[in-house]
């Protein structure tokens, strides 16, 4: 085990090498670069730009130089924890991310615990119960959540919640509290305000998930081993906790490569239609107008958190599951 994780340590290490040098790509496809869209809006608009503010930050952060050079500059800085500079905010990109990651965190920790705690009790249900009619009713109630769009069901309760409990509608927070610093008020507005992007989100993320723990599940429980201990008069109860829902659990597991990332993304068109002060938006708004160091970051991030979480689940999966080996050799 000991040997196996170090060499996938040592894979992650040329795995997001590659990765940066598409993400740095990526980013510096489109013609032009940030300072050149900044010039066309502020034309747009009527302004002038500070022409020799531009040409300074040009020559600080190497806009001057080949892309080569660029990409070197930021990868170093990168690793050693300089995550650069952002144009549009003014600030660095540590400073930008802020508070934005940390209600990115809770908004997205609580989905996840909200969705666990939902489907895997009415999966469970579900295939226990095969083709009763609550099997049918959670399973249609489980269609309308997959079908409707996050942003419609966002509309409908910014609408309701307005309406019914007066909540304000859009933002993570009460309009006196944005920008401010961390306070009991504050913190009492945030939560007050959770349910809404967390119902949201959760609503498809829990629906997808009840359908498969519920088709894992029903997998496991027609196998011959399941028969044979209820033929030996094992507790029903007994019969299901032991193997079978163990081993429908591997799905599970083996989301954990995708479930880390989001952690920090969140649902970024949710977080658009809400007006969340998540990052997912921040990211979006990076992205078009090509602030190289903010996007650059937030891509590598959720890149590190990808291979760290397909590590995890790796790992989890041969504990969880006695049929899985990590060595890949024949077993008796």
């Amino acid at each position: 085990m000991i040997r196996y994780i170090l060499w996938r340590i040592a894979v992650m290490i040329p795995t997001l090498f590659m990765i940066s040098v598409l993400v740095f790509t990526i980013i510096e496809l489109p013609p032009g670069d940030y300072f050149e869209s900044y010039i066309e809006e502020m034309r747009a608009i009527g302004e002038k730009a500070d022409m020799q503010q531009i040409d300074e930050l040009r020559a600080r952060y190497g806009f001057n130089e080949s892309e080569p050079v660029r990409y070197f500059h930021w990868i170093t800085g990168f690793v050693q924890g300089d995550f650069g500079y952002s144009f549009e905010y003014r600030l660095p990109v540590s400073e930008v991310v802020g508070d934005r990651l940390w209600l990115t965190i809770l908004v997205s920790v609580v989905t996840i615990i909200m969705t666990w705690l939902i489907a895997f009790p009415i999966g469970i249900y579900s295939a226990t119960h095969q083709y009763s009619w609550g099997d049918y009713g959670l399973t249609f109630l489980g269609l309308i959540g997959i079908a409707v769009p996050n942003f419609i069901l966002a509309l409908v309760l910014m609408y309701f919640a307005n309406i019914w409990f007066g909540t304000s509608i859009g933002h993570l927070m009460d309009q006196q509290f944005l920008g401010q610093p961390m306070s009991w008020a504050k913190a009492k507005s945030i939560l007050e305000h959770l349910w809404i992007p967390v119902v949201i989100i959760g609503t498809a993320g829990t629906a997808g998930m009840v359908r498969r723990v519920r088709a894992n599940l029903l997998d496991e429980l027609n196998k011959q081993y399941v028969m044979t201990a209820r033929a030996k008069g094992l507790h029903p109860f007994k019969v299901l906790i032991k193997y079978p829902l163990r081993l429908s659990l591997n799905f599970f597991i083996s989301d954990i490569g995708s479930v880390l990332p989001t952690i920090i993304s969140g649902a970024e068109i949710t977080a658009v239609v809400l007006s969340l002060e998540t990052t997912g938006p921040m990211l979006i708004r990076a992205l078009q107008n090509q602030d190289m160091y903010l996007a650059g970051s937030f891509l590598m991030f959720l890149a590190v958190l990808t291979v760290i979480g397909v590590l995890v689940s790796d790992i989890a999966l041969a504990f969880l599951d006695p049929r899985i080996r990590l060595q890949g050799g024949r077993t008796k």
